[in-house]
């Protein structure tokens, strides 16, 4: 049964089924250029999928077909960000969009169609997997608006396709097509427009029905790769792995495995 989320804007929207939730950014119109009212949503959207054990992994995805999200909305710039006072405000919002992000402990895949420019390719890089349809077409245009672009976003590029190709994306501001971001590690996987969506959803069904302690303590790992070593939090690593071979779905894995059936995993 679809469980929808009441939001403050029409411009996000969000909802759950099957062990999915679904977050859409809903701007057609603009190329789905992300807004103040979108990104202030997103934290009540993730929180929500956060505390719901129902939840296993979360697709997002751009309305339309033209874009997954093109940017942010320079139309907003402004009024929104064209002074100290206002500039903050703008930031501070974002910045909770960025922690909700690393608040949630459960995966996130990327739908992109279309353009997956600047901001929209931040976003995208804030998923686990990112399956792109061929159309698709990549970039950070921040050198042709005169935008800073700052070290935080930078790195967490260099850190996914290497510094030559984060270097050829930033300093030419250009637009780059999937097979570009295929060869460079920006996406898991093309395909084509028609079949994108099912490639998601059966992606999202298969790690839905994986044992969510094992997910958990995978993307715990990952994300402690890109550390400084003296900053790894190794301890809490073998903590989540240790808890996984003490938790009653591993002993439904065993069984399951065993039976030749299908394992349900009950996230304990």
């Amino acid at each position: 049964m679809k469980q929808h989320i009441e939001l403050e804007t029409d411009k996000m929207l969000a909802w759950s089924e099957d062990g999915i939730g679904w977050m859409i950014f809903n701007n057609p119109e603009k190329l789905n250029a992300m807004g103040v009212a979108m990104n202030a949503a997103i934290p009540t959207i993730l929180h929500s999928f956060r505390d719901d054990a129902d939840v296993r992994v979360v697709v997002m995805a751009g309305a339309g077909d033209r874009a997954f999200v093109s940017g942010a909305d320079i139309s907003e710039f402004e009024a929104r960000r064209s002074d100290p006072e206002t500039i903050a405000k703008y930031d501070e919002i974002a910045a909770a969009a960025g922690r909700a992000y690393g608040e949630l402990d459960k995966p996130i895949i990327a739908m992109i169609q279309g353009f997956c420019m600047g901001g929209g390719l931040l976003t995208a890089l804030r998923a686990d997997l990112r399956i792109a349809s061929d159309d698709s077409q990549f970039g950070v245009p921040a050198a042709r608006l005169g935008l800073g672009y700052g070290y935080g976003g930078v790195k967490t590029l260099a850190d996914l396709v290497g510094l030559a190709a984060a270097q050829e994306i930033l300093l030419t501001g250009k637009r780059f097509p999937a097979t570009d971001a295929a060869r460079w590690g920006l996406v898991n996987r093309v395909t084509t427009r028609d079949e994108l969506e099912s490639t998601v959803h059966e992606l999202a069904a298969t790690i839905a029905g994986n044992a969510p302690m094992t997910i958990r303590a995978i993307r715990h790992a990952i994300q402690e790769i890109p550390k400084d070593p003296a900053k790894r939090d190794l301890d809490e690593v073998e903590r989540l792995v240790q808890a996984c071979f003490a938790s009653d779905d591993y002993k439904e894995g065993r069984r399951a495995f065993m039976e030749k059936r299908p394992a349900m995993f009950r996230d304990r």
